[in-house]
């Protein structure tokens, strides 16, 4: 290792087993030493002499100490879907007993220290809407364009799972290309609408359109197996993905510092909204960050959102960064002005 001393190191899932004299000659007093392997016996050893260890939980499908985002490679893999980490995962988040709820409040807890380090220096924009807006629909196309259009000047941020949300990171996956190139994208991925009734010919599609346009731009998604029934989309170039849905909520919502637009959505998409209503209530005029509504019809009539959400802003500062918009098109306009 180089050092004669591990006090206050803290080393998260290195495979220590060739090291033991390396450990034996070192200060290991204060030391951490999360989801490592070490050789027979060394554990103990290196407890007596003053460390900490905690090894990976027995059983979970994910690794728990874990310090990077997901990639959609590593949660499809290359089997049929319902043996990827992302269906023996979801599976394994409804088990119970304190060891499984440990390791799922660890896990998460990894993933927000590894989503800390991959939106520093970035600007996002969250793009919230339902998961019921089919591949091949209007309302599909147009979360694509703003997806796209969003990526050129900061990073799209989703909620990571089908629907509007995988357009969003479609369009922010081909922001480098050619309005030829999301036309046929939007082509290929029509002829598997939905991921209902299989996710894996679902997921393939979009995996081909990653096959043909391999240089997509980053984007970031933040899915949760408390909705394991709705798989996450491939087009998000990092996945935090959480076991814990209110959580994941938050950050969702906190990492947008660069504004959100809301499209047409239900339950989720409307709690959402308010959730971000209250963070920018409660804020200073400098911590404000935009809000925008796509559909007038939508939001003030199917579900009435704005008036709401406009009188909760009236004389508070976040008035002037409340908006309603008929176009994703308007909504582009508004974010690259703020």
């Amino acid at each position: 290792m180089g050092v004669s001393s591990l006090t206050g190191w803290v080393l998260t899932g290195v495979d220590l087993c060739d090291r033991t004299e390396t450990l034996a000659g070192c200060r290991v007093a204060g030391a951490l030493f999360l989801g490592c392997t070490f050789a027979p016996g060394v554990e103990d050893t290196l407890e007596a002499r003053g460390a900490l260890a905690f090894p990976t939980v027995p059983g979970a499908p994910v690794d728990t100490w874990r310090t990077t985002l997901y990639s959609p490679d590593e949660l499809y893999g290359t089997a049929a879907y319902p043996t990827s980490l992302d269906a023996r995962a979801y599976a394994w988040s409804r088990e119970r007993g304190r060891e499984a709820t440990l390791a799922r409040a660890l896990h998460d807890h990894a993933i927000d220290t590894a989503l800390a380090t991959w939106t520093s220096g970035r600007s996002l924009v969250g793009v919230m809407g339902g998961h019921a807006a089919e591949r091949g629909s209007n309302e599909y196309t147009a979360a694509a364009r703003l997806g796209r259009a969003i990526s050129r000047t900061h990073t799209v941020a989703t909620g990571g799972g089908p629907g509007a949300m995988e357009a969003a990171n479609l369009g922010g996956w081909l922001a480098g290309q050619p309005d030829e190139a999301l036309d046929e994208a939007l082509a290929v991925l029509g002829g598997v609408p939905s991921f209902r009734p299989d996710i894996g010919a679902w997921a393939a599609a979009a995996f081909d359109v990653r096959k043909r346009w391999p240089e997509g731009a980053a984007s970031l998604g933040i899915p949760t197996w408390h909705y394991g029934h709705e798989p996450p989309n491939a087009f998000a170039t990092a996945i935090a993905k959480y076991f814990g849905n209110p959580v994941r909520e938050a950050i969702l919502l906190q990492v947008c510092d660069a504004g959100i637009v809301f499209l047409p959505g239900a339950g989720g998409t409307v709690q959402e909204i308010f959730q971000d209503a209250c963070e920018n209530y409660y804020a200073d005029e400098s911590s404000v960050a935009p809000m925008v509504l796509v559909g007038v019809d939508y939001w003030t009539r199917v579900f009435p959102a704005w008036p709401l959400l406009h009188s909760l802003a009236k004389g508070r500062p976040m008035e002037p960064h409340v908006h309603l918009v008929e176009t994703v098109d308007e909504a582009t306009g508004l974010l690259s002005q703020s």
